[in-house]
Protein backbone atom coordinates (compact mmCIF):
# COMPACT_ATOMS: atom_id res chain seq x y z
CA UNK A 1 0.00 0.00 0.00
CA UNK A 2 1.14 3.51 -0.80
CA UNK A 3 -0.51 6.29 1.16
CA UNK A 4 -0.11 9.83 -0.21
CA UNK A 5 -0.63 12.38 2.59
CA UNK A 6 -1.25 15.97 1.57
CA UNK A 7 -0.41 19.07 3.59
CA UNK A 8 -2.34 21.71 5.51
CA UNK A 9 -5.22 23.27 3.53
CA UNK A 10 -4.47 20.98 0.61
CA UNK A 11 -6.14 17.95 -0.94
CA UNK A 12 -5.79 14.90 -3.20
CA UNK A 13 -6.32 17.39 -6.05
CA UNK A 14 -3.10 19.30 -5.39
CA UNK A 15 -0.52 19.19 -8.19
CA UNK A 16 1.81 16.74 -6.41
CA UNK A 17 -1.05 14.44 -5.42
CA UNK A 18 -2.41 14.34 -8.98
CA UNK A 19 1.07 13.75 -10.44
CA UNK A 20 1.64 10.92 -7.96
CA UNK A 21 -1.71 9.28 -8.74
CA UNK A 22 -1.05 9.40 -12.51
CA UNK A 23 2.47 8.02 -12.08
CA UNK A 24 1.22 5.19 -9.87
CA UNK A 25 -1.55 4.24 -12.30
CA UNK A 26 0.93 4.14 -15.17
CA UNK A 27 3.98 2.54 -13.54
CA UNK A 28 2.71 0.65 -10.46
CA UNK A 29 -0.91 -0.33 -11.16
CA UNK A 30 -0.69 -3.36 -8.85
CA UNK A 31 0.05 -1.21 -5.77
CA UNK A 32 -2.91 -0.29 -3.58
CA UNK A 33 -2.80 3.52 -3.68
CA UNK A 34 -4.72 5.85 -1.39
CA UNK A 35 -4.73 9.65 -1.27
CA UNK A 36 -7.51 10.56 1.15
CA UNK A 37 -8.84 14.02 1.87
CA UNK A 38 -7.66 14.64 5.42
CA UNK A 39 -10.16 15.75 8.01
CA UNK A 40 -9.68 19.21 9.53
CA UNK A 41 -8.41 18.27 12.98
CA UNK A 42 -5.10 16.49 13.61
CA UNK A 43 -6.67 13.67 15.64
CA UNK A 44 -9.37 13.03 13.04
CA UNK A 45 -6.80 13.18 10.22
CA UNK A 46 -4.55 10.65 11.96
CA UNK A 47 -7.50 8.40 12.80
CA UNK A 48 -8.37 8.31 9.10
CA UNK A 49 -4.77 7.60 8.07
CA UNK A 50 -4.39 4.78 10.58
CA UNK A 51 -7.50 3.05 9.19
CA UNK A 52 -5.69 2.74 5.85
CA UNK A 53 -2.47 1.57 7.51
CA UNK A 54 -4.20 -0.99 9.72
CA UNK A 55 -6.18 -2.34 6.74
CA UNK A 56 -2.92 -2.76 4.80
CA UNK A 57 -1.33 -4.56 7.75
CA UNK A 58 -4.39 -6.82 7.97
CA UNK A 59 -4.05 -7.56 4.24
CA UNK A 60 -0.32 -8.25 4.71
CA UNK A 61 0.63 -5.46 2.29
CA UNK A 62 3.95 -3.61 2.61
CA UNK A 63 3.60 -0.04 3.89
CA UNK A 64 4.83 3.04 2.04
CA UNK A 65 4.08 6.74 2.43
CA UNK A 66 4.62 9.98 0.57
CA UNK A 67 3.97 13.00 2.76
CA UNK A 68 4.09 16.65 1.78
CA UNK A 69 4.50 19.44 4.35
CA UNK A 70 2.17 18.56 7.26
CA UNK A 71 1.64 15.26 5.47
CA UNK A 72 5.38 14.64 5.86
CA UNK A 73 5.04 15.14 9.60
CA UNK A 74 2.19 12.60 9.68
CA UNK A 75 4.13 10.18 7.44
CA UNK A 76 7.09 10.30 9.85
CA UNK A 77 4.83 9.27 12.71
CA UNK A 78 3.24 6.45 10.71
CA UNK A 79 6.55 5.06 9.44
CA UNK A 80 8.07 5.12 12.91
CA UNK A 81 4.95 3.70 14.59
CA UNK A 82 3.79 1.08 12.08
CA UNK A 83 6.84 0.52 9.90
CA UNK A 84 7.25 1.01 6.19
CA UNK A 85 9.26 3.42 4.10
CA UNK A 86 8.48 7.11 3.68
CA UNK A 87 9.34 9.88 1.27
CA UNK A 88 8.92 13.31 2.81
CA UNK A 89 8.58 16.35 0.55
CA UNK A 90 9.43 19.67 2.23
CA UNK A 91 8.13 18.19 5.50
CA UNK A 92 6.87 20.16 8.48
CA UNK A 93 9.10 19.39 11.47
CA UNK A 94 7.34 21.11 14.38
CA UNK A 95 3.96 22.21 13.04
CA UNK A 96 2.65 22.74 16.57
CA UNK A 97 5.04 25.71 16.79
CA UNK A 98 3.32 27.26 13.76
CA UNK A 99 -0.29 26.66 14.80
CA UNK A 100 -0.66 29.99 16.59
CA UNK A 101 -0.50 31.87 13.29
CA UNK A 102 -3.32 29.70 11.89
CA UNK A 103 -5.71 29.94 14.85
CA UNK A 104 -9.23 30.89 13.92
CA UNK A 105 -11.19 30.62 10.68
CA UNK A 106 -9.58 28.77 7.76
CA UNK A 107 -10.61 28.09 4.18
CA UNK A 108 -9.40 25.15 2.10
CA UNK A 109 -9.23 26.37 -1.52
CA UNK A 110 -9.43 22.82 -2.89
CA UNK A 111 -12.46 21.61 -0.96
CA UNK A 112 -14.07 25.07 -0.58
CA UNK A 113 -14.59 24.15 3.06
CA UNK A 114 -14.58 26.67 5.90
CA UNK A 115 -13.43 25.44 9.32
CA UNK A 116 -11.79 26.72 12.49
CA UNK A 117 -8.36 25.92 13.97
CA UNK A 118 -8.76 25.79 17.75
CA UNK A 119 -6.12 25.93 20.52
CA UNK A 120 -6.61 22.22 21.31
CA UNK A 121 -5.53 21.34 17.75
CA UNK A 122 -2.03 22.53 18.60
CA UNK A 123 -1.81 19.93 21.38
CA UNK A 124 -3.36 17.29 19.12
CA UNK A 125 -0.77 17.71 16.39
CA UNK A 126 2.06 17.67 18.97
CA UNK A 127 0.99 14.13 19.96
CA UNK A 128 2.33 12.86 16.63
CA UNK A 129 5.81 14.36 16.98
CA UNK A 130 8.69 12.00 16.24
CA UNK A 131 11.42 13.78 18.18
CA UNK A 132 14.05 11.24 17.14
CA UNK A 133 14.00 9.18 13.95
CA UNK A 134 14.90 5.66 15.10
CA UNK A 135 14.82 4.11 11.61
CA UNK A 136 16.61 6.58 9.32
CA UNK A 137 17.02 3.98 6.60
CA UNK A 138 13.24 4.12 6.05
CA UNK A 139 13.26 7.80 5.02
CA UNK A 140 14.04 9.75 1.87
CA UNK A 141 13.65 13.49 2.41
CA UNK A 142 13.27 15.88 -0.53
CA UNK A 143 13.99 19.50 0.33
CA UNK A 144 14.13 22.74 -1.62
CA UNK A 145 16.05 25.55 0.02
CA UNK A 146 13.70 28.13 -1.50
CA UNK A 147 10.71 26.83 0.50
CA UNK A 148 8.92 30.05 1.46
CA UNK A 149 6.63 28.40 4.05
CA UNK A 150 8.96 26.15 6.07
CA UNK A 151 12.65 26.58 6.88
CA UNK A 152 14.28 23.63 5.13
CA UNK A 153 17.14 23.71 7.67
CA UNK A 154 14.79 22.38 10.37
CA UNK A 155 14.12 19.28 8.27
CA UNK A 156 17.82 19.03 7.42
CA UNK A 157 18.62 19.03 11.14
CA UNK A 158 15.98 16.46 12.08
CA UNK A 159 16.56 14.08 9.17
CA UNK A 160 20.32 14.59 8.76
CA UNK A 161 21.01 10.85 9.13
CA UNK A 162 18.35 9.88 6.55
CA UNK A 163 18.73 9.85 2.79
CA UNK A 164 18.45 13.50 1.71
CA UNK A 165 18.04 15.30 -1.60
CA UNK A 166 18.49 19.04 -1.20
CA UNK A 167 18.00 21.43 -4.09
CA UNK A 168 18.82 25.12 -4.24
CA UNK A 169 15.90 27.40 -5.05
CA UNK A 170 12.48 25.90 -5.56
CA UNK A 171 9.53 26.59 -3.31
CA UNK A 172 7.12 24.93 -0.88
CA UNK A 173 5.28 23.17 -3.72
CA UNK A 174 8.59 21.44 -4.60
CA UNK A 175 9.19 22.54 -8.17
CA UNK A 176 10.03 19.71 -10.55
CA UNK A 177 8.42 17.08 -8.31
CA UNK A 178 7.40 14.89 -11.26
CA UNK A 179 11.04 14.37 -12.22
CA UNK A 180 11.65 12.71 -8.84
CA UNK A 181 8.85 10.14 -9.00
CA UNK A 182 11.02 7.35 -10.39
CA UNK A 183 13.52 7.86 -7.54
CA UNK A 184 10.64 8.00 -5.08
CA UNK A 185 9.13 4.72 -6.30
CA UNK A 186 12.54 3.02 -6.29
CA UNK A 187 13.22 4.14 -2.72
CA UNK A 188 9.79 2.92 -1.62
CA UNK A 189 10.57 -0.42 -3.33
CA UNK A 190 7.28 -0.43 -5.20
CA UNK A 191 6.67 -3.49 -7.38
Amino acid sequence: MLLYIHGFNSSPFSDKAVMTAKYMALHHPSVTFHQPQLLNTPQAAMALLTTYVEAAIEANEPLAYIGSSLGGYFASYLAETYGGRAVLVNPAVKPFELFDEFMGPQFNPYTKQHYVVLPEHKAEVAEFNTTIIHNPDRFLVLLQAGDEVLDYREALNKYHHCQLRIEAGGDHSFMGYASHLQTVSQFLQLP
